[in-house]
């Protein structure tokens, strides 16, 4: 039987020179990383993880570092702050073989309290952690811990081999915390969003499968379906989001023909609000899969009329998607933004969107998202090859198919009319 401690208790088995890594988002051990904080005596604590759910002092001590696979608000406040935070460059299916190479001696996740089997369901988060959690529960050597909460949804996955659930009896530490999972707030759609989501469902026919990624603008498209006409959807999704759920309490999901992994919902984590969470406990048409199965574009593609809905900073005429980074550093991460667009577009029936405001405001200056070129020092998270569709506030572009003067031109006509004529000429210029 494991030991069942108090947070504080349970930090007592994390040496000053040690390593820790945790999942992401919502799979993140709150009160263990925050007891670990208390803690002064590190040497070098190193802790491997992505988008941190909260702010954790830990991260302010001398001698602990973070390396993060994808940064949300918590990375860049502690980046700001000064605190040793590096980012691994690796997309979501790729945090599976990192973790593996890396071999942190402790792997810790929050899950649900055990049920009468004694199985603690690993809840909102299934991504790339689930197999090092067994081989640290296996491995005398290493610790597998894990932090409860009654607040903690019991969620499904796919026994017997994607159980999506760890037994009292193959642990090695308990924690019995009383931790609520962190809520993603649906924040009301703006007249941009609305314009744009409403040029995105119009490639969503009746009977597709959807993923749709995290921002305002995948959850409206998700709440416009919900009110639509339409139906019989499914949803292959590597994050469940509070659109997605009310597209499911509507009625329209029906996951009757998706072609892989018929009759449920799939996913590898959920992120949104309490509801949301409500909702997942026991749900028995939704299943949480590891992050190499959901992302996979091999199983991506299986799906029927797939439809994926992703977001970017910003894309040039080529076609290039800057989607993780603001002037060459780093915002937030990879994750699987190239592999639901390269699977989407393996099959002809299947689109990939990529939907963005055609401006922001920097310093108070209006700037264009359609760049002429990317600018010196960007990086790209996806290539322009892989790219199908681009949408704003004022169109489409469909890409695919076209040559790169094509492609130029149809990016210029859906930027913002105070940039067009600029890129426009770009595009008259653009090499063969």
């Amino acid at each position: 039987m494991p030991n069942t401690l108090s947070p504080t208790a349970a930090i007592e088995s994390i040496r000053p020179t040690d390593s820790v890594a945790v999942p992401l988002g919502p799979g993140v051990p709150g009160q263990f990383l925050h007891a670990l904080g208390a803690r002064d005596d590190w040497d070098d604590l190193r802790v491997f993880g992505a988008l941190l759910p909260d702010l954790y002092e830990l991260f302010t001590r001398t001698g602990v570092s973070l390396q993060s696979g994808f940064y949300g608000p918590a990375e860049r406040f502690l980046i700001a702050s000064g605190a040793r935070v590096d980012f691994v460059p690796s997309d979501f299916r790729r945090f599976a073989p990192a973790l593996e190479q890396i071999k942190p001696r402790v792997v810790a996740t929050a899950a649900a309290t055990p049920d009468a089997d004694g199985w603690m369901s690993l809840s909102l988060h299934a991504g790339a952690s689930v197999t090092e959690l067994h081989r640290a529960a296996a491995d005398p050597d290493r610790l597998c811990v894990v932090e409860t909460s009654p607040s903690f949804p019991h969620t499904l996955g796919l026994p017997p081999e994607h159980r999506h659930a760890l037994h009292v009896d193959d642990v090695d530490l308990i924690i019995e915390g009383d931790a609520s999972p962190f809520e993603l707030a649906d924040a009301p759609a703006t007249a941009v969003e609305e314009a744009i989501a409403a040029f995105a469902a119009e490639f969503v026919p009746e009977g597709a499968t959807l993923q749709t990624g995290i921002g305002g603008i995948p959850n409206t498209v998700a709440t416009l379906l919900a009110e639509g006409s339409g139906g019989g959807y499914g949803v292959h999704s590597e994050m469940f989001t509070t659109g997605l759920m009310r597209l499911c309490k509507a009625g329209k999901v029906t996951n009757d023909h998706k072609g892989e992994f018929d009759g449920i919902s799939v996913t590898t984590f959920a992120a949104g609000t309490a509801e949301l969470y409500e909702w997942l406990d026991g749900n028995e048409d939704v299943r949480f899969l590891p992050v190499d199965i959901v992302n996979s574009p091999e199983n991506i593609s299986r799906n029927r009329e797939m439809i994926t809905i992703n977001g970017a900073m910003s894309v040039d005429l080529a076609g290039q998607v800057i989607a993780d980074t603001i002037g060459g550093s780093q915002f937030s991460g990879i994750g699987g933004h190239e592999d639901f667009i390269a699977g989407a577009g393996l099959e002809l029936t299947d689109r990939s969107l990529i939907c963005l405001p055609s401006t922001t405001t920097v310093d108070g200056e209006l700037v264009s998202r359609i760049a002429g070129k990317a600018a010196a020092g960007s990086i790209v998270t996806t290539p322009r090859h892989q790219v199908d569709v681009v949408i704003t506030e004022f169109g489409v572009a469909e890409l695919a198919g076209k040559t790169v003067r094509e492609r130029a031109f149809a990016m210029a006509a859906i930027a913002h009319p105070d940039f067009r004529d600029e890129l426009e000429e770009v595009g008259r210029h653009w090499p063969a």
